[in-house]
């Protein structure tokens, strides 16, 4: 009898295709992230395995020690899609390297969620992001409103070759440039998001930059490297930075930094992986999965809805 009920459920989840395959074997989604060292990385995992236990899927998380490891992240890239899943979820350290990759995925029928950062290709089925360069540009905003729509500033940000740091890069610099005329970029650098590198480019910015007011941190590293710069020179700027973590929010009460943008780093977890079960069974994605994004300061950081997508 217990092999005749066995015998009609694979009969079944032959009948139903991928559905069914949920049915007769666990559904393996691994998500190969951009880092895993700050805790941004950690709460789109918190969102990642949420939505794996709702789903009943099984899904890994992993990604290099540091955000300037393109090579070692395509090596996680090929390990995971050689363990043969049914869906895959990849951030992209760069937009371009993973493509041959990914057409081998597309070629194995792998669904591919892009989560955070997209890849320079039609490739993912889905994308579940924050609107980066939207959210940079409110960020220059309010940097010309807390400097008085005049003067110098600089940006760190994390790299030039991945969808939100050229997005953040770009929304911000875009948006200073056709809205402030008087406030003049006088440097974009790139720390790989490292908080220790970002820290010597921001101490080597303030110091060729005598008449600097303001510094944006595109990144959780970058802006803790600029925090750090201004504590270590003793230099009162302006700093505005982006996503969340202890150290920021810290600075923000302390008022070393002016303000953030935080994103819905759990949400953007979340949403892939429930992107990923609704491409396996054959449902319709929009292209983008916008998870949203706020402003934060000393004024709202303690608010219910903002202090839902912060972070420690």
């Amino acid at each position: 009898m217990k092999r005749r009920a066995v015998n009609i459920a694979a009969v079944l989840a032959a009948s139903l295709g991928l559905s069914g395959v949920a049915m007769a074997q666990e559904v393996y989604i691994p998500l190969v992230s951009k880092g895993f060292q700050h805790q941004f990385w950690q709460a789109v995992k918190q969102g990642a395995d949420q939505a794996a236990k709702d789903y009943k899927v099984k899904v890994t998380f992993e990604g290099p020690e540091t955000e300037a490891m393109v090579d070692k992240q395509i090596d996680m890239l090929s390990a995971a899609l050689a363990k043969k899943p049914q869906a895959l979820g990849f951030a992209a350290l760069d937009s371009k390297a993973a493509i041959p990759l990914l057409k081998k995925a597309q070629a194995a029928k792998i669904p591919v969620v892009a989560f955070d950062s997209g890849v320079d290709s039609d490739i993912p089925v889905t994308t579940a992001t924050t609107d980066n360069k939207a959210a940079a540009a409110l960020a220059a905003d309010k940097m010309a409103e807390l400097i008085g729509k005049s003067g110098e500033v600089a940006l760190v940000v994390h790299d030039q070759t991945s969808r939100t740091g050229v997005d953040r890069r770009d929304g911000f610099v875009d948006r200073m440039k056709s809205t402030y005329p008087n406030i003049k970029i006088v440097s974009v650098q790139y720390g790989g998001g490292d908080q220790l590198k970002s820290t010597e480019i921001a101490k080597s910015i303030l110091q060729a930059s005598p008449n600097l007011k303001g510094m944006f941190g595109a990144n959780e590293g970058s802006a803790i490297g600029v925090v750090n710069a201004a504590k270590e020179t003793k230099r009162k700027i302006v700093i505005v930075g982006y996503d969340s973590g202890k150290q920021q929010k810290d600075a923000i009460k302390d008022g070393t930094m002016a303000g953030a943008i935080t994103q819905n780093p759990v949400g953007i977890g979340y949403k892939t992986v429930e992107a990923a079960v609704k491409a396996l069974k054959g449902e319709t994605l929009p292209k983008v999965i916008d998870t949203g994004f706020y402003w934060y300061d000393k004024s709202n950081i303690a608010d219910p809805k903002i202090a839902a997508v912060l972070y420690d």
